[in-house]
Order: structure tokens, then C-alpha cells, then sequence
């Protein structure tokens, strides 16, 4: 039987590969929905607030990229000449042959400089066109070739061409995207799990699929009971900052990346990029041995992999086979950042790794070290690729005393089968000394890169995996140890731990969306299906309705408007959606069928906002107090709520002041004091102006 659940278990998970591979309408089980347009008011708001309504952060973004190309089509034109030049010019810096960047530089050169030099239409300065000039006719295509040209394409592209942007259709659909991006609260429902596939000391890693958009993860789930058992919090939560540095900006195809991170009540989940390769220690069992060139192609993606590390200062500390894994063509990914360090600010000295692995200065107790930790063990995982052990584990010894005994003592030995260019690279990755170590002597890792055992690697061609690897992982099969083999922990472990409110307090800021790659997930599957979906929908709620909520507001004082929801009907129990639309003086409540009155709140009447959202019904809300009742609004848009809360209580502070400078006023005027609820009459019309 336990083989029968084993063999489904494979299959799922198989089968779960094959449907990730289909058209985005197949692969995913669970709609995404955007919000309804009228989110642009509070969005831009909210944007505006973080500096973040302006070109370059927004054409930065996948979504702002796409969204404002699309605009462009619309222009009279129907295309806007500086897009296209700086996505040729993006074309050319991906081509990899310098024959094909060649034809296409003089392309560019033809189209986009020539035809405007001889128009005299080409305003972009004198400087970056003798710089393409010069290279041309030197037959020098370098990949920067046209990155002169990019500022004053940028200048242009921010002036006119986002400002119409900013006011168009295309600019809303980014707040929609940008709201959904903002309000996302994953939990266990939004993937569906299937195998396990390893395990460590705090929890197991399983394959699953995003429902949304039916993308491979790996989900990596540590057990909170488990993780106090073995104090371990600080790791945990280190672990899920270091993943979320090597994550952000620049990507690393030789990481393990993060997208997201959620927690239940009794697991931490990573949600990580999934390599379905297996591990290198799985592959020396099964494979054997590697020989120079094969070990010589996983060692340069290693390399790029700690570069990527070491130069947003973390040093990682447990490089071996065991945590080197393989994509579905053969290609590699450093994983398992549980034991990573940030060393910006403080070295660390703690003696963690895997013994046979850890350099001497992180077994000498209280010294201090940083990324030259990484060089030593990558020796020692290089070596452990040629011969099966490493260096310091002759005789299979398991003795942790002894290995590490050896390390601070023994000079490795070398086999003479190994090269020359090999035995040099080993020994000088192996001193002791950091001082004499390759990768420790200022210049990190472009000392390992030109060492001569790599000479005549194309670094550029190893960044894009264009070398073929040694070993592709069987096509159809899981690559890793059989599910019953890896087994589960035993719950009896953790029987007596009980996790408190504060236990829980440790995690309330472990939630995270990585941006980028949550916008790379949804544009490379289900992007233009949704919007195509969604324009449709609009459509026909455009038609049916009698009055449109979200006319242009831009002519009238109105600060804020959009769907809430209030607290009504018999006994106050039920959330009414309405459309609110806060002016400086007042609040309207619109009826979401768009007919009949408002309801209509003035400023003057209230005699409170609450300061903070309060929780009413199991509902996050701002409460308006008038002297005989309570209003009660809620919406299930985080960011919109708060903005709303915060845009209430503006609109109050300043009737307040308003209505206090109106006494003295008053008080000058008539000599005497006056009703200051009448020193401002009310305007009783509800269009907005």
C-alpha cells in the first residue's frame, strides 16, 4: 500500500509539472479579479504619498512597462517613436552572436539615428552619436553600444507621453494591478501541494501550484512548534530577510529566489523558485564521480551565485553538493539560505556550516570573518565533486572533532591525476590564511573568475546558461529520494509545546510580496487574459449602469472617491456597499445601484473620527461619531481603507479649524459670541462642485 501511495504521489506531482506548461486558461484553477476602476482615486493617492507616481518607478515595473506600451498605441500615430527605439535598443543587448548584434546595431543606426540625422530631427546629444559613430566604423558592437541614448529617450518618454498616460484608461488599469499587488494575503488555499520532496531541520519542501496562475513553486514549510522547540526563531525569521535581499532588484539565475512568504498559525511558508533536478549529492550517488570539465561547468554558475551574494554582503556558510540543486535542463541554483549572514554592518563569529565545509576562521571560536568563509567551503565542495568526499573526511571518518581537527591543521593533498591549472586552483582556494586565499584579496570574485583553470569561459555566456551541462535530469521523474524515504517528523516531538500569543507576536511582520517577480509570475501566464476579461466585464457594467460612480472628479474639491462598504440595515448588522465620494465639507453615501438620494454626512455635524481602525464585526473599520449615532465603514481593500481613514480625518481637522477661525471671526464682527455650527451654511447640492 505505502508503495501504491508513493507512486500517486509521483504521479500528481508529475502531472502537476505537465499542466504548469499549458495556456494560462488551463493551468490556472482560481480567477484572478481586479478591483473595480474607481481604486484609481485612492491608489494615486496613496502612490503620490510614496513618491511613486513618476516615470521611472512606474515604466520600471513589468506592469507599468506593459501597460504604458499599450498606451502608446493609441496615440494618433498609433506608436511613439522613443518606445521603440529603447526596446530595440533592448533587443540588441540581449543578442548574444556579436555577427547578429552587428547587422542589428547598423539596423538601429539606419532607422532611429541616420533617417533623423538627415531629417535633422535627431535631438539627442552630439556626445552618444559620435560614440556609436566611432564603434561602428571600428566594427565594435559592444552590449552598452546605445546606453548613451537612454537618459534623453527617458527624458522624452516622461515628459508629454506619461503625462497622457497618467490621464488615460491604461494608467487606472495599473492602479487596479497595483491595488491587487498591495491587498495580497496569501494562505494554503492559494496553492494546491502536492510531493514532498525534502526535508530539514525545521520542516519539510514540497512541490506545489499557485491556483491563480498555476506557476511551480516550491513551498518550504517550518513548523513553529518545532522552531521553538529548538530556539530557533532567530533563524527562521534571518532566513526569510536574507531570501528577501538576494530576491529583490537585480535577478539571479543561480539562487534560489523567493516570491512570497505567509504564515499559518502553526508553519512559516517560503514560497520558492522550484528546481526539480534534484540535489548534486543526490546526482555523485547516482552518477558517480564528476570529472574536471563537468565539475569546471557547475563550479562558474556557482561562482556567479556567490557573486550575486557576496555583493549584497552576505556570506552564506553552508556551500556543499546537498544544497546544490538542478533545474529541469541541468542548470544550478544555490539554495537554502537558513544560515546566511548580512556583514554590512557587523562580521559575524559564530561557528556554523557543515563540518568538513566551514573554513578555519569560522571554527576559531569569537574570530571574525565574511564572505572569504564562502571561498574555502567552495573548495572543499569542488573537491568533494572529484573525489566523492571532502578533504578533510579521508577515510569516510564522520568524527565532527576530528574533520574539523583536520581543517585548522592539515594541508590538503592533492591527487596527481588532477591538473596543474586544478591543483592551483584547490590550493589557493584551501589556505588557510585568508590573506592568501583566491577571492579574499580585494577584488572577491573576479579573482576566482580569472584564475587559470576558467580561462576561456565566456562569463557572459555562463550568466545566460548557454553552456550545455554535464548531466540533464531524466525528463518524466521526480529526481529526488522516494517521499517514504524522506518520511515526516514525529509529532510526538513537539506534543507538549504550546505556541502563545507572543510566540505569535514574532511573526506579524513575516508576510511578504516580492514585486517584481509576483509581476514576472502573472505577465508571463495569466496578464493578458485577465485584462482582456476584465475590459469585457467593465463593458457591460459601463452599459447597465444609469450613473457612472467614476466620472472624472478632476474638475470638482473632490479629495476621495470609490466603493465602501457602511454598517446598516435592521439593527445595524448588515455591510451595504455604497459609493463615497468625500468632499471638503461633506461625505456622500451613493447607493450602488447609482439611483435615488445620497446619504449625505457634513463635516460639521461629526464630533469624532476614529484615530486608529478599529475592528467592529471582524471587519477592520473607521468609525465617524455624530451626537446621536455612529457610522461604521469598512472595505475589504486594506490600502483603501486607510486611505479613506486618513482622508476622513484630514477633511474633520479642518472643519474643526475652519469652523474655529470662523467664531473669531464672528466674535470681531458682531462683538459677541455666535453658534459656530452656523457660521458655515452647507451646500445641499450633491454633484460634487
Amino acid at each position: 500500500m505505502a508503495d501504491l501511495e508513493a507512486v500517486l504521489a509521483d504521479v500528481s506531482y508529475l502531472m502537476a509539472m505537465e499542466k504548469s506548461k499549458l495556456v494560462p486558461a488551463a493551468r490556472a484553477s482560481k480567477k484572478i479579479i481586479l478591483p473595480d476602476p474607481s481604486v484609481r482615486s485612492v491608489m494615486h493617492k496613496y502612490l503620490e504619498k510614496k513618491n511613486e507616481v513618476h516615470f521611472d518607478k512606474i515604466f520600471n515595473q513589468v506592469f507599468g512597462y506593459m501597460l504604458f506600451k499599450d498606451f502608446c498605441k493609441t496615440l494618433p500615430e498609433g506608436k511613439l517613436p522613443e518606445l521603440e527605439f529603447y526596446d530595440e535598443i533592448k533587443r540588441f543587448e540581449k543578442v548574444e552572436s556579436v555577427d547578429e548584434r552587428r547587422e542589428l546595431a547598423k539596423k538601429i543606426y539606419d532607422e532611429f539615428i541616420m533617417k533623423e540625422l538627415l531629417s535633422h530631427t535627431h535631438n539627442y546629444p552630439q556626445e552618444a552619436v559620435a560614440h556609436v559613430q566611432a564603434c561602428l566604423v571600428k566594427n565594435d558592437v559592444p552590449v552598452n553600444l546605445f546606453e548613451p541614448y537612454i537618459p534623453e529617450i527617458f527624458n522624452r518618454m516622461r515628459s508629454e507621453p506619461f503625462q497622457k498616460f497618467l490621464e488615460s484608461e491604461k494608467y487606472t488599469r495599473f492602479c487596479q494591478w497595483k491595488n491587487l499587488e498591495l491587498n495580497i494575503q496569501l494562505s494554503m488555499n492559494d496553492f494546491s501541494v502536492h510531493r514532498i520532496i525534502g526535508r530539514g531541520g525545521f520542516g519539510e519542501v514540497y512541490g506545489c501550484r499557485k491556483a491563480d496562475t498555476g506557476k511551480m513553486y516550491a513551498m518550504k514549510c517550518l513548523d513553529k512548534k518545532r522552531i521553538k522547540m529548538k530556539q530557533g526563531e532567530t533563524l527562521a525569521l534571518n532566513e526569510r530577510i536574507m531570501l528577501s535581499l538576494v530576491s529583490t532588484g537585480e535577478d539571479c539565475p543561480f539562487i534560489v529566489c523567493m516570491t512570497y512568504a505567509f504564515h499559518t498559525p502553526d508553519k512559516l511558508c517560503f514560497i520558492l523558485d522550484l528546481m526539480n533536478g534534484g540535489d548534486l549529492h543526490y546526482h555523485l550517488s547516482q552518477h558517480g564521480v564528476f570529472n574536471e570539465q563537468e565539475m569546471r561547468f557547475y563550479a562558474a554558475e556557482v561562482i556567479l551565485g556567490l557573486e550575486h551574494m557576496h555583493r549584497r554582503y552576505i556570506v552564506y556558510r553552508d556551500l556543499k553538493p546537498a544544497n546544490i540543486l538542478l533545474d529541469e535542463h541541468g542548470h544550478i541554483r544555490i539554495s537554502d539560505l537558513g544560515l546566511a549572514c548580512d556583514f554590512s554592518k557587523k562580521k559575524p563569529h559564530a561557528s556554523v556550516g557543515t563540518h568538513g565545509y566551514m573554513a578555519p576562521e569560522v571554527l576559531s571560536k569569537g574570530t571574525c570573518y565574511d564572505s572569504s568563509a564562502d571561498w574555502f567551503s567552495f573548495g572543499c565542495m569542488l573537491y568533494k565533486l572529484l573525489k566523492g568526499h571532502s578533504p578533510f573526511r579521508q577515510h569516510k571518518t564522520k568524527d565532527k572533532h576530528e574533520i574539523d581537527r583536520m581543517t585548522l591543521t592539515s594541508n590538503v593533498e592533492l591527487p596527481d591525476t588532477f591538473s596543474k591549472e586544478l591543483k592551483g586552483l584547490l590550493e589557493n582556494l584551501l589556505h588557510r590564511e585568508v590573506i592568501d586565499r583566491l577571492g579574499c584579496k580585494g577584488r572577491g570574485a573576479e579573482e576566482v573568475k580569472e584564475h587559470p583553470f576558467f580561462s576561456g569561459l565566456d562569463w557572459q555566456q555562463v550568466y545566460l546558461q548557454k553552456y550545455p551541462p554535464p548531466l540533464v535530469p531524466p525528463r518524466g521523474e521526480v529526481n529526488a529520494a522516494d517521499a517514504f524515504d524522506i518520511g515526516s517528523f514525529d509529532e510526538e516531538d513537539t506534543k507538549g509545546i504550546k505556541l502563545t500569543e507572543a510566540d505569535q507576536e514574532l511573526y506579524k511582520n513575516f508576510a511578504l510580496v516580492i514585486s517584481e517577480r509576483w509581476q514576472n509570475e502573472v505577465a508571463e501566464t495569466v496578464f493578458e487574459s485577465v485584462n482582456i476579461e476584465t475590459d469585457k466585464l467593465e463593458q457591460k457594467k459601463k452599459a447597465k449602469q444609469k450613473q457612472r460612480f467614476i466620472d472624472d472628479e478632476k474638475e470638482s474639491d473632490c479629495i476621495l472617491h470609490g466603493y465602501i462598504k457602511k454598517l446598516g440595515g435592521p439593527f445595524a448588522s448588515a455591510w451595504q456597499t455604497r459609493y463615497a465620494k468625500l468632499y471638503p465639507n461633506r461625505l456622500e453615501l451613493h447607493p450602488e445601484s447609482g439611483s435615488g438620494k445620497p446619504e449625505l454626512i457634513f463635516m460639521d455635524q461629526l464630533e469624532d473620527v476614529s484615530g486608529d481602525l478599529v475592528v467592529v464585526k471582524n471587519e477592520q473599520c473607521v468609525i465617524l461619531k455624530t451626537k446621536d449615532t455612529k457610522i461604521v465603514l469598512t472595505n475589504s481593500d486594506e490600502i483603501g481603507l486607510k486611505e479613506w481613514a486618513v482622508s476622513l480625518r484630514s477633511a474633520y481637522k479642518c472643519s474643526l479649524e475652519l469652523l474655529k477661525n470662523m467664531k473669531k471671526v464672528n466674535k470681531i464682527i458682531y462683538g459677541g459670541p455666535r453658534n459656530d455650527k452656523s457660521a458655515i451654511i452647507a451646500p445641499q447640492n450633491t454633484n460634487g462642485h
